[in-house]
């Protein structure tokens, strides 16, 4: 009874986020067509009106799908939007020419794109051929660099801006929006390119300068969110309709503005709340359940050595040998810890992990099981995320680099699963293993700065992933009372997301 109360209470929340997110797009047409190799979908209201067509372009590890907050809001206000995958993202095809290292042609490759898609975007359907621009992060200083170069750009909207090259009265009318809880430095390059409009020191929400002669500049900071949080904020929504709609001479109506946030959250949550029952379905593969069950005082020094060794290992050994813009520094870091956990389990308790299956019953149930629980993980979740959140859908080229991250982050999922699950396993001990794991990461980080800047972004990402898919392998360990169920389906759900994700790179 318990398990059905909770299947029917998923389901609802589950129907009720998909039906407030699908009613945002009431009202307006959606096409998708290809420019090229790059995808664009463009947002227009209903109807023969002509309006200025606002071109939306992602950040680094981003898509399209992560601007349609932004993109639905302008639309249902009267603009046309346009999105798109810049080369490298989503489903664009084309490589990211020059990775990390040449950013010169990295610059010019997106600009390249983003130069093609505002040519489409003046002819696309609805368009009166007046432009505005708006960037996330990466694309912030991408749309920077663009209107600086094309004074016909009417207004740029920089979403967790940092670009070093503004100008005292170029790009035409530029609003910067940050999350208050983003770091300090963006916040501080905010009060820098909005300073030079007001002649000092500037403030937030004060508008400086004019429309008119295109130098208006404002700074607007969305209370209590963070780099990714930032797109959903229905402050930065208003502010940058709000700024668009003055920079266009377009009244100052607030109109409408996306909340799905709170429906997403809803959605997930509802599908999330869906696994509890659906994992008690699994077949039992042992009994008694395996798993190490010791205590505290051997399971730290287990938790923490691979913590502070991984980083050291890898701080000066070359890691670019995969096609993905920093996944092979994290593929890298996962085997290496993932190793060590494994030596460090051996000297500490002197035994092998015990995962053997005995006869060919055990094997069906596990081979099963784990196939159910890695496809709810990848699809279940992941075509939701697909349609509303980000690319998670991989082209063809990217096939290989998600089985080159399965190998590798499956030796550290096999420990940590091995470790902390069991009957005898302290409480807590999971949550431990995870925290010493991002420690590590963020170590990492801290000795390479420079080189793997962009994997702090996704740090709060992974807490994530390791909440959600603890839970998920919680009740499937439960279920199956062996470790290597939730082992291979956490590890192949954490390689799916990161292989579609990060940026494809041609060196």
């Amino acid at each position: 009874m318990q398990r059905l109360i909770i299947a029917l209470a998923a389901g609802f929340a589950i129907a009720a986020g998909l039906w407030q997110i699908e009613a945002a797009t009431r009202g307006l047409t959606v096409t998708h067509a290809m420019l090229n190799t790059v995808p664009i979908t463009v947002f227009k209201p209903d109807g023969n009106v002509r309006a200025p067509a606002v071109v939306i372009a992602h950040g680094f590890a981003g898509s399209q799908q992560l601007m349609q907050p932004f993109a639905i809001t302008l639309a249902r206000s009267g603009f046309v939007a346009v999105t798109f995958d810049f080369p490298g993202h989503g489903r664009n095809a084309v490589p990211l020419p020059g990775g990390l290292k040449n950013q010169e042609a990295r610059t010019a490759a997106l600009l390249a794109t983003l130069e093609a898609v505002v040519a489409y975007a003046r002819n696309a359907p609805g368009s009166d051929g007046r432009i505005g621009l708006l960037g996330h992060s990466m694309a912030s200083d991408i749309v920077v660099q663009y209107a600086k170069q094309h004074p016909a750009i009417e207004a740029t909207v920089g979403v967790s801006l940092y670009s070093p090259g503004v100008g005292v009265d170029r790009p035409r009318n530029l609003l910067v929006i940050d999350g208050a809880w983003e770091p300090a430095m963006l916040r501080d390059e905010a009060r820098r390119i909005v300073g030079m409009a007001a002649g000092g020191a500037a403030k937030e929400n004060v508008t400086y300068g004019r429309f008119a002669d295109g130098t208006a500049r404002r700074y607007a900071l969305a209370d209590g969110v963070e780099h990714i949080a930032v797109l959903y904020s229905r402050e930065s929504m208003a502010e940058a309709l709000a700024w668009l709609n003055a920079a266009f001479d377009r009244g100052g109506a607030s109109g409408f503005l996306d909340s799905r946030g709170l429906w997403l959250g809803l959605l997930l949550l509802g599908l999330l709340a869906l696994a509890y029952p659906l994992t008690t379905l699994l077949p039992a593969v042992s009994s008694p359940p395996r798993g190490a069950g010791i205590g505290w005082r051997k399971l730290l020094p287990v938790a923490i050595m691979p913590a502070l060794l991984t980083p050291l290992l890898l701080w000066k050994i070359p890691t670019d040998f995969l096609p993905i813009l920093l996944g092979d520094y994290l593929a890298m870091h996962y085997a290496v810890y993932g190793l060590l956990t494994f030596a460090c389990i051996l000297m500490t308790t002197r035994r092998l992990l015990n995962l053997s299956v005995s006869d060919g019953h055990q094997w069906r149930c596990l081979l099963s099981a784990a196939a159910l629980a890695t496809a709810y993980g990848i699809f279940a979740i992941g075509l939701p995320l697909d349609r509303y959140v980000i690319s998670y859908l991989p082209t063809t080229g990217r096939l290989g680099v998600m089985l080159a991250l399965l190998l590798a982050t499956l030796p550290y999922f096999v420990a940590d699963e091995w470790l902390t699950r069991s009957a005898h396993a302290p409480h807590g001990a999971y949550a431990a293993t995870k925290f010493f794991f991002l420690l590590s990461l963020v170590f990492a980080i801290g000795l390479n700065l420079e080189r793997l800047f962009f994997l702090a972004i996704i740090v709060p990402a992974i807490l994530i992933f390791y909440v959600v898919y603890g839970l998920f392998s919680r009740w499937i360990y439960r279920a199956t009372g062996h470790p290597l169920v939730a082992a291979f389906a956490n590890s192949a759900a954490f390689a799916w997301a990161i292989g579609v994700s990060f940026p494809m790179v041609s060196r």
